[in-house]
């Protein structure tokens, strides 16, 4: 099985390339999936130099000039050398390399250009961190992102954050139900509303409808009860947000297909990460009850006819239960086509995995449904006992 372990720069500079990938390589493994381009974050990493890495947004490479000197957006300068040699040590060693690139999360970015960034149904562009995947600048920067990437010799681009992304709030004293934050989340940026007027959809209703709707349990009505369906929503905010909300699908397609087509166009393959699985059940491995190929639609996402475009998928198998990830990667099986390759990234110890025995029957689920490989998630986040269970996992 072509299984990969996902890896920071911060790991391969403070633990050293050679230990890090003699240690994956003894995992059972048969790549590593690295962190070219991130987003900043703070990090217990029980293993590393430092107990918590401090993470800024960066590209770790050199940035080609000929992709971006007429671009106005680039990431901002990381560890230019991550990448340096690392090709050849993961050939000598038979791992293959896949460059893992976070495209549209980066507050670096939407700090110096906050027009490119999100804006919700009160004009507000609170989400600095997110980039607008209907914005003109924003595409063209992650196509010479992708491009940048794929030209360092990786296996694949494998691109996160490649869709819009849910409302994130550091704190909330007010409570929102899931199909009001789900409103709230919504792009209204003069882009998206462009987008969404040409496919016959009344964008400026669908966005006053939304205001009213959350203004009004801002302002203390009773917030929405239950999960976010199309019915549901239809029912609650009405047919126009519901067209809409579809209407974003469409942003995300085209733009994933400009994305998939550089890649390929520099020799190498895009795996596309949909973060619905990680939105279900990051925080406890509980993930809400609809299947993550079924929500996808949520975020922009519309597997079917990604399926036609993008060769390989990763989904993001972020539960306790074993059925849910045989579940999961067999709905997305059955939305993106059975010729396609689908990865199931797995968390080896907390919150999901609390043994061997459990992470082996996630790996077994997953492989029954139909999985193509199975990866997991993160090198330098998990324990090094918990990152001892996986070539047991794999057997």
């Amino acid at each position: 099985m072509d299984s990969s372990m996902y890896v920071f720069v911060e790991d391969l500079r403070g633990e050293g390339v050679e230990r890090v990938l003699d240690r994956v390589r003894g995992y059972g493994v048969a790549g590593i999936t690295v962190g070219a381009v991130h987003h900043g974050s703070r990090d217990i990493t029980p293993h590393g130099l430092s107990k918590l890495t401090v993470r800024e947004d960066g590209a770790h490479f050199p940035l080609p000039s000929d992709l971006f000197a007429d671009l106005r957006l680039r990431p901002p300068a990381g560890f230019a050398d991550s990448f340096d040699g690392l090709l050849d040590a993961c050939r000598a060693r038979g791992l293959k390399l896949h460059g893992w690139t976070v495209f549209l999360r980066n507050g670096t970015i939407g700090a110096e250009h906050p027009d490119v960034t999100v804006r919700d149904c009160f004009g507000d562009r609170g989400a600095i961190t997110d980039l607008c995947p209907a914005h003109p600048d924003v595409r063209l920067y992650a196509v010479a992102l992708a491009r940048a990437v794929a030209r360092l010799g990786v296996d694949s681009v494998v691109a996160e954050s490649l869709h819009f992304r849910p409302l994130k709030a550091q704190r909330s004293f007010v409570q929102l139900g899931p199909m009001d934050a789900y409103l709230m989340g919504l792009c209204f940026c003069d882009f998206c509303m462009r987008r969404a007027t040409d496919l016959g959809v009344d964008a400026l209703l669908a966005r006053d409808e939304c205001a009213r709707i959350v203004g009004g349990v801002l302002d203390g009505d009773a917030p929405a009860q239950g999960e976010v369906t199309r019915a549901a929503l239809t029912a609650y905010a009405g047919p126009d947000v519901v067209a809409y909300a579809r209407a974003r699908s469409e942003t995300v397609t085209s733009l994933v297909s400009e994305v998939s087509a550089a890649v390929s166009a520099e020799g190498s393959q895009l795996v596309f990460i949909d973060a619905t699985g990680a939105v279900k059940g990051y925080r406890d491995g509980l993930p809400s009850p609809g299947l993550a190929a079924h929500d996808a639609w949520q975020l922009g996402v519309d597997l079917v006819a990604l399926g036609d475009l993008v060769p390989s998928f990763a989904v993001l198998g972020y539960a306790r239960d074993a059925a849910r990830i045989a579940d999961d990667v067999g709905a997305y099986l059955r939305s993106v086509g059975k010729d396609r390759e689908v990865r199931a990234v797995l968390r080896p110890g907390y919150p999901d995995s609390d043994s061997v025995d459990r992470l082996a029957a996630k790996v077994r689920g997953a492989k029954a449904a139909g999985a193509w490989a199975v990866d997991f998630y993160a090198y330098g986040l998990a324990p090094l006992p918990v990152l001892d269970r996986i070539p047991a996992a794999l057997i």
